[in-house]
């Protein structure tokens, strides 16, 4: 009979599909390396005297020199640093003095006719192989010139609770084991035969994304699946990735992180990239073109990889790239991204004069369209032919006169516009400034919000009416409302306000104190239990200041809020205090950034409104009227991913403006719609969502607590496939709760929903399996797990259990007359086993437990045969435990993990003493607990010892990892 593995089905069509693009398949076995090799030396040696005008010992020098970094990369942290390195070495610091006199010569690793390199994939690749035994086992290996380039993992497409994230998950796990295999890596991919997803090295995996071969977006077949990783792994490309479009970056905290391209920048780049190729080698075509890439998606690094790529095409002959932004904070952004990628040749043009001197120079140049407008009428000043202009935010604020300009400036120029906002069909300005005629739809590019959200670039925005009484609703004043949202010149603005109520309404002090009322309530009970932050755009910059005081007030604190605005006109000096360099302004904003920060809202009325990225923040309270191309770019500073507890951007609408979602949002593309939901929608799906889950059911009283009514639960998922179904219905009610809850329509749904999560969590896999199917549960959803957890108790502790043989027949015996008796001695062990989560030593329990567990789901042995397993694997872990020296008391275990925590993180750089930063948070944290009864189920008791904590950790210490924060809390709530 036929069947179905990873390696029949997805790895074999993989290796075959392979062959279609230029790579040749070698049998592991047959591949000449040494076991604990990570290059095949004699490939890479053969290529390097056929690339090369060397000597064999002059090879042996560069192969050497490449081992180097290979090999002293012996853990995952190392590993970002040594890829970046690995690179340098083929294609920038890869200088020898093998020339004639001893004169430097550039190495060549690979032949640019890339049928003249060696391209092989092989698999079941075994590193490091000693004796053919030990060692880890990757599915796919695909080498260039014996050089390791691409590694990939293998899933099977038969199992509905096995995803690519689970590939993805083992490729993390090899990073960690074996990072010398990585060392030389491009990217890494996994599929189960229904997806392709992929990421750079050390990418976590909900960071990864989906390639795909084309803007149609195949997907969801083995023969999509060959499709895009036809397009995806293809010999050129790898290298125009490795090369153009990966990058190396600070990330959070400093770290250098790698990013590649997704696959949208990698096809927009190339559009651009392409386009100026083919219009200089035909000597004539458009030299223009318009993309369209949804807020969030990654224009800043589309552009970053364009340009970084335009600069290195010899047939371009060293053009000048020019990235013009509309906006002082858009500029600050990309010179940052390009600044922090260690991008050469990077210059900034600060005023006329300056672009005139500058725009000779073969560079790539950042400004602001502005320093156009200071040329004279008329004026051209370069006439060359290999300038390329990348205009960001192009829609139609750009153009006019300024648009004008620009192009007699640079007459010869290529234009091309990027946005992030759908182009309504009547903005004929942006289409006829960019939009050549040979584009579909006037775009070379398009990638829109429901791609971005389905790709898990950026995610969905919700949004949430307030009471009317706070919106500017009155008959009379709606005309001029719409007036005033239409985006007029200031002067306008200031005219027409000076003719209407409107700034009265907005302004009030009374209306103002409400408002902040109720934010500060909302933000307390749905935001800040999620570690996030908020963003409040208000009217005018009175309002900025009557809002900061108003929300102190409440907060009973001034170091929660601070203001973005500008100071421009301010003659008599009110706004003085808010005065900032650029410099001091990026200081602040990255504060914000930092969760450990006390700064919780930016209140801004025009800053920080475009170019703004902050992941953190989750919502924005909008208190200005606004819509179009404004309010969207506005509120897509909420769309950011941040972590697992942020599922979803929250708009809190006290305008109205989305009383109207289609007049407010008037653009062509429908899918804008679909994506910006009302929490009302959402609220309204609520009941069909528990009901759908309690389905899962039938027959189960549910008001049975204990690990009786837990094992009748259990029992109606034993079918792996009512199983994994059930945890796609859940998953998807948990989404949907956590952007909801606290709202009380939740109430009539408490119960149902605090069982139901209960049950996912007790069948959900430990080891990572399904990754995406099991999605990790919101803090909200947790928080109420924890408040109803049920204790365990059946009498006798572990070590009595397993000592006393009476007590063992006896709990076997009671075992078959009370199956349920089977379950509370599992729950035993994995409470025990969970106090030693971070004890590799007794992962192998876990792993036996769970393999148990699914042997007795499939029938494979009884109850009977289970309990007896469980009780011998409870002597091995007492055996294992006499092996750990604990400390006596949960105090001295608090004492001894928070010492443990923060000597992992002492280093030279940060000489903390760690007995004092430990009793410091002992003593302030027991004085918090004192004042509460059950202090860890009061959400007030808990905000004031993560107060706390952070005060002792930020400030005191300077301590600002927020994994450390993360991990210290989880002690306290443990251990206190």
């Amino acid at each position: 009979m036929a069947y179905f593995n990873e390696d029949n089905t997805v790895e074999q069509m993989l290796i075959n599909a392979a062959g279609n693009v230029g790579w040749i398949y070698v049998e592991p076995d047959k591949v000449p390396r040494l076991p604990d090799e990570v290059f095949v030396v004699e490939w890479l040696n053969t290529a390097l005297l056929e690339l090369n005008d060397i000597t064999p010992e002059q090879a042996e020098q560069v192969i050497h020199k490449l081992r180097a970094v290979v090999y002293s990369c012996n853990n995952m942290d190392d590993l970002v640093a040594a890829n970046d390195k690995f690179r340098k070495l083929l294609f920038e610091e890869n200088s020898y003095p093998f020339g004639q006199d001893g004169d430097n010569i550039n190495i060549k690793f690979f032949h640019e006719d890339m049928s003249k390199n060696r391209c092989v994939v092989t698999n079941q690749w075994q590193y490091p192989r000693l004796n053919h035994e030990g060692g880890k086992r990757l599915d796919l290996v695909y080498l260039i010139n014996g050089i390791p380039l691409v590694i990939g993992e293998a899933k099977t497409p038969v199992r509905p609770d096995v995803t690519w994230a689970d590939g993805a998950v083992d490729i993390l796990h090899y990073e960690k084991s074996i990072p010398q295999m990585f060392v030389s890596n491009i990217l890494t991919f996994a599929s189960e035969g229904k997806e392709l997803q992929y990421g750079g090295i050390c990418c976590p995996v909900d960071k990864w994304g989906p390639w795909f071969a084309d803007e149609e977006r195949h997907h969801g077949t083995l023969e999509s699946v060959r499709r895009n990783y036809e397009s995806i792994i293809t010999p050129e490309r790898l290298l125009d990735i490795y090369r153009y479009y990966s990058v190396f970056t600070g990330g959070t905290g400093g770290k250098k992180i790698k990013i590649v391209c997704r696959y949208q920048q990698y096809l927009g780049g190339e559009a651009i990239v392409q386009r100026v190729l083919k219009t200089k080698r035909e000597g004539s075509g458009p030299k223009k073109g318009l993309i369209w890439h949804f807020q969030g998606s990654g224009k800043s690094w589309l552009m970053v990889f364009a340009a970084q790529k335009l600069r290195r095409m010899p047939e371009l002959k060293s053009p000048t790239v020019i990235i013009v932004d509309d906006r002082i904070d858009l500029e600050d952004q990309i010179t940052g991204d390009f600044t922090r990628a260690e991008i050469p040749n990077v210059d900034s043009i600060s005023s006329k004069e300056e672009l005139e001197e500058k725009i000779k120079m073969r560079k790539i140049l950042i400004t602001t369209i502005f320093k156009f407008g200071d040329l004279d009428d008329g004026e051209v000043i370069d006439t060359r032919d290999n300038i390329i202009l990348l205009m960001d935010e192009a829609h139609r604020t750009q153009e006019g006169n300024l648009g004008a300009k620009m192009r007699t400036a640079l007459p010869n120029a290529f234009f091309f516009g990027l946005t992030g906002t759908p182009i309504n069909r009547n903005d004929h300005n942006t289409f006829a400034a960019f939009g050549a005629q040979e584009d579909p739809h006037g775009y070379i590019s398009k990638y829109t919000f429901q791609n971005s959200v389905e790709d898990g670039a950026t995610l969905e925005l919700n949004f949430q009416t307030v009471p009317v009484s706070m919106h500017l609703n009155e008959e009379q004043l709606q005309k001029e409302f719409d007036e005033l949202t239409d985006q007029i010149s200031e002067e306008d603005k200031n005219e027409l306000v000076r003719r209407t109520s409107v700034e009265a309404f907005f302004t009030a002090q009374e209306r103002i104190n409400e408002v902040c009322k109720y934010i500060v309530n909302h933000f307390r009970d749905q935001i800040e239990p999620n570690g996030m932050k908020a963003q409040v755009v208000v009217y005018n910059r009175d309002c900025c200041i009557k809002y900061k005081k108003a929300l102190d007030a409440l907060l009973g604190t001034d170091d929660q809020t601070v203001i973005v605005m500008h100071t421009n006109g301010d003659k008599a000096d009110d706004y003085k205090e808010h005065k900032r360099s650029r410099d001091e302004e990026k200081k602040l904003l990255d504060k914000f950034r930092d969760p450990l920060s006390p700064i919780k809202f930016v209140i801004v009325t025009s800053k920080l409104l475009t170019g703004f990225d902050a992941p953190i923040l989750q919502c924005m309270y909008l208190d200005k009227p606004m819509k179009n191309h404004t309010l969207l770019q506005a509120i897509c500073r909420t769309n950011r991913k941040y972590n697992e507890n942020k599922k979803s951007g929250l708009i809190v609408d006290f305008v109205g403006v989305f009383d109207n979602v289609a007049r407010s949002l008037a653009f062509d593309e429908g899918t804008v719609h679909e994506i910006v939901k009302n929490l009302d929608e959402i609220k309204a799906l609520i009941p069909t969502f528990v009901a759908e889950c309690v389905e899962f059911f039938p027959g189960v009283d549910r008001t049975i607590g204990g690990w009786e009514g837990l094992m009748a639960a259990q029992e109606c998922l034993k079918d792996s496939e009512k199983k994994v179904s059930f945890a796609r219905h859940f998953a998807r009610l948990a989404k949907a709760w956590e952007i909801v809850s606290p709202d009380p329509m939740l109430q009539p749904y408490q119960a149902d929903y605090t069982w139901m999560a209960s049950v996912y969590q007790s069948v959900r896999p430990t080891g990572g399996n399904g990754s995406l199917i099991w999605t990790i549960l919101g803090a909200k959803t947790i928080e109420i797990i924890h408040q109803n957890i049920d204790t365990i108790d059946i009498g006798k502790s572990l070590e009595e259990l397993v000592v006393d043989a009476d007590v063992i027949n006896t709990v076997i015996e009671e075992a078959k007359k009370q199956p349920s008796k089977v379950v509370e001695v599992e729950k035993m062990l994995r409470l025990r086993l969970g106090k030693h989560a971070s004890d590799p030593n007794f992962k192998k329990f876990i792993e036996k437990l769970d393999e148990l567990r699914k042997r007795l789901e499939e029938n494979l042995i009884t109850s009977i045969d289970f309990l007896k397993q469980l009780l011998q694997m409870a002597r091995e872990i007492l055996e294992e435990e006499k092996k750990v020296e604990l400390p006596e008391d949960p105090h001295a275990k608090a004492r001894a993990a928070l010492t443990d925590l923060f000597e992992s993180i002492r280093t030279d750089e940060t000489p903390i003493i760690v007995e004092q930063v430990v009793n410091d948070i002992d003593n302030e944290v027991v004085n918090i607990i004192r004042q509460f009864k059950d202090a860890f189920k009061s959400v007030t008791a808990r905000r004031e010892i993560k107060k706390k904590l952070r005060t002792i950790l930020w400030i005191k210490y300077q301590i600002k990892d927020n994994e450390v924060f993360e991990k210290a809390y989880s002690y306290i709530e443990q251990y206190y």
